[in-house]
């Protein structure tokens, strides 16, 4: 595809994705979540308010304390229940995977775990999210009721019409009358031709295209709770992940070292123990004096260790490509925009990145960027692909997207975890966006240092 072809792909792309998006999969997931999460919203608040609001009523009273203490107790774990079933709404319809929050130590005896529950910040997060998502999702779910429902009567209005105005002429027909019209309301007008039936089903395209983007936004708010309310970090939770990063580091550094070892011990090295070999069997053939000389088998064995040392340079320029890319040297745009040229999917890139980060934040954008793009070519079976990076504050951003056919997940042993691993080392942080049927969006966030 020409450059100028891939210039008006973009150009078009914010329009086609407005006009896809009403029947697009995402938008019936994020209908479907939003839906699914006002009853299990409301339900939940409710099974928590009760006892919450009971137990603190008992609670201060001496009588009643610790009846009161136990009503806490079983409000917040219901809350906690409440918030697992929202990250399972939200993992499984909007492709948000949020993280465990770390459980809190168990204390001892009963009353020592009473109190490590009442300690428990997860409990009263969980609270907290449910008391705001509440009016977030009874208005949101409402919006987006109320635009679709709209949009779906207004496009389907002349059937509703016809049949209204069937209706209403059946008793004149019996009098032998057949040109009596009764008006059929569509909002505050009355329609009386079917000409304006079509003209009221014209409201129905705005409405289509406006409502896709009403529920995106309510998923947005929500999402932000999810983050920011639900599951936001605490400092021992914080310095769990530095502890877990920090480990990871350690061994994702002894097993490169590893790798290295094995791939000089088992490449690059037996070859050239190879040609050494191959070169003393030449010498004997030479011979020490030119009585007995082969020359065409000597020929031959220089031959074999001439082609057996340019492959053992072959090798050790590829292992040295892999600890650094020579394509770096130049900065990561032109690294990218390599990456970009050389894919077997049409990608698109923005790169700007005006300040150079270290070169290990550097080395490891480069591999995320070359590992999605590959990723993109093998499994996602996209038509396009778009690369961009940009720094956000003092964070370099790396978006990797495709209109393939979605459901990356970050698996146990797979590529992207791998990924994920690899960036938290350098405490930055992979955000994945791939519900079934696409497109699948991959952010990677990276600091400007290590």
């Amino acid at each position: 595809m020409s450059e100028r072809a891939r210039d008006d792909r973009r150009a078009w792309s914010p329009l086609l994705a407005v006009i896809r998006a009403p029947v697009s999969n995402r938008t019936w997931r994020e209908v479907l979540y939003c839906l699914a999460g006002l009853p299990a919203g409301l339900a939940g608040f409710l099974a928590v308010l009760v006892p919450l609001a009971a137990g603190a009523a008992l609670s201060a009273s001496v009588v009643g304390a610790f009846l009161g203490v136990l009503l806490l107790v079983a409000a917040l774990n219901i809350a906690i229940g409440a918030g697992s079933l929202f990250r399972g709404l939200a993992s499984g319809l909007i492709a948000v995977t949020l993280p465990e929050a770390p459980k809190p130590a168990r204390g001892s005896g009963v009353l020592g775990r009473l109190e490590a529950r009442l300690r428990d910040g997860r409990g009263w997060r969980s609270v907290a999210y449910l008391a705001a998502r509440l009016p977030v999702g009874s208005l949101g779910s409402g919006l987006i009721l109320a635009v679709w429902t709209y949009a779906l009567f207004f496009l389907t209005y002349p059937l509703w019409w016809n049949a209204a105005t069937r209706q209403a002429l059946e008793p004149h027909r019996r009098h032998g009358l057949s040109s009596v019209l009764t008006p059929f309301p569509a909002g505050g007008a009355r329609i009386t031709t079917a000409g304006g039936a079509f003209e009221v089903m014209l409201l129905a395209l705005p409405l289509l295209l406006l409502a896709p983007w009403v529920g995106r936004g309510v998923v947005a708010l929500d999402t932000w709770l999810l983050r920011h309310v639900l599951t936001s970090a605490s400092l021992a939770s914080r310095v769990r992940e530095l502890e877990e990063s920090r480990a990871l580091a350690v061994d994702d550094a002894a097993a490169r070292l590893r790798r290295v070892e094995r791939d000089l011990h088992d490449g690059a090295q037996a070859r050239l123990v190879a040609i050494a070999m191959t070169l003393g069997m030449a010498r004997e053939k030479l011979g020490a004096d030119d009585a007995g000389v082969d020359p065409a088998r000597a020929r031959e064995l220089v031959d074999s260790a001439h082609a057996g040392l340019k492959e053992a340079v072959s090798e050790l320029r590829d292992l040295a490509r892999g600890i650094h890319p020579p394509v770096l040297d130049n900065g990561l745009p032109d690294a990218l925009t390599t990456l970009a040229a050389q894919s077997a999917v049409p990608v698109g890139h923005f790169v700007d990145v005006p300040r150079r980060p270290t070169a290990s934040i550097e080395a490891i954008a480069y591999f995320c960027a070359a590992e999605l793009i590959a990723n993109v070519g093998k499994h996602s079976g996209a038509s396009a692909a778009a690369l961009e990076a940009h720094l956000v504050d003092d964070d370099l951003r790396l978006r990797v997207w495709d209109n393939g056919c979605g459901g990356a997940a970050a698996l146990p042993g797979g590529g992207l975890a791998g990924l994920g691993e690899r960036i938290r080392t350098v405490d930055g942080a992979l955000e994945i966006s791939s519900p079934r049927g696409g497109p699948t969006t991959i952010v990677v966030r990276l600091p400007m240092h290590a």
